[in-house]
């Protein structure tokens, strides 16, 4: 729960929010309950909208231990 959190501070007000690896990691982690489809569409909006880290992404796939489903996607999409 603690691994990529991030803390911004919008408006003066210190908001904790999960990073986009992190994220991205969380919807392969959890694609049977927000499909598929949408986890896919999660990486293709991260390759558009970041500079992509392959072993960031990787790291956080490891935490939430689908390194295996998540490396064929990022292979085929990045």
């Amino acid at each position: 729960m603690s691994s990529g959190v991030e803390t911004h501070e919008p408006d003066g007000v210190s908001v904790r929010v999960y990073s986009p690896k992190k994220t991205l990691a969380d919807c392969f982690k959890f694609r049977t309950k927000i499909g598929l489809d949408t986890a896919v569409e999660a990486v293709r909006f991260y390759r558009e909208r970041r500079s992509v880290n392959v072993d960031a992404l990787m790291h956080y796939a490891g935490i939430c231990r689908v390194v295996k489903v998540m490396r064929p996607y990022l292979e085929a999409l990045l």
